[in-house]
């Protein structure tokens, strides 16, 4: 069963690396990379329901995490700037397309209210430190807007994990059912990773080529 494989897997990986594992996979989740927490955090709620893992010390851990990443990426936004971030980006699979929606998505709704939304809203609550640090965003309601956000957001990935694996025998009553919603979830992924990079590389492309025009005309 693939469901059982891949959790097995994902627990496996978490309970070798414990509580710092998590916050580290939760740091990365925080900055460019490439790293979604629902991909993180329901396999955590899995080793609490198994009471292997404290409920309180896995969401103080996986929140400290979460903080740690979005700080990085604020300084990186604050002293280095839109370049530093696309220099360093490159090497974990940032898309400068994505980097752009999420800083016209800040300029329009600057504020600390935006930033704890933001965490709350795929893709962008990966990106969103960046411009906040570009914009010399206060860092007190920085702090707080991300710990209150990410603490939320990981909590109830953290809960929604739990309550799977104590319905895991229903899961399993269903596997077949459930494998082909998860092959079809991975490939609808990999798909939509694909065209995004597609895209990405298409429109730098032609910025290049209208470049290079415009300095030989």
């Amino acid at each position: 069963m693939i469901t059982d494989l891949i959790s097995n897997l994902a627990i496996r990986c978490l309970d070798a690396t414990g509580y710092l594992g998590a916050a580290a996979l939760m740091a990365l989740e925080s900055m460019i990379a490439p790293v979604p927490s629902e991909a993180v955090m329901p396999f955590v709620g899995f080793l609490v329901a198994d009471g292997k893992w404290n409920l309180w010390l896995a969401i103080s851990m996986t929140s400290f995490g979460s903080l740690v990443g979005s700080l990085i990426s604020y300084f990186m936004g604050y002293y280095g700037g839109r370049p530093l971030v696309l220099r360093v980006g490159k090497y974990l699979l940032l898309d400068e397309h994505d980097l752009t929606l999420t800083e016209r998505f800040f300029q329009r709704r600057s504020g600390t209210l935006t930033l704890f939304l933001s965490r709350f809203i795929p893709v962008i609550r990966h990106l969103i430190s960046i411009p906040a640090g570009t914009g010399r965003m206060p860092l007190g309601p920085f702090l707080l807007a991300t710990l209150i956000g990410a603490t939320l957001w990981n909590s109830f990935l953290l809960v929604c994990g739990m309550k799977l694996r104590e319905h895991w025998s229903l899961v399993q009553t269903y596997s077949h059912q459930v494998d082909i919603v998860v092959v079809l979830l991975i490939l609808a992924g990999a798909a939509w990773f694909a065209r995004a990079r597609f895209t990405s590389r298409s429109a730098a492309t032609a910025r290049t080529e209208a470049e290079r025009k415009m300095e030989l005309s």
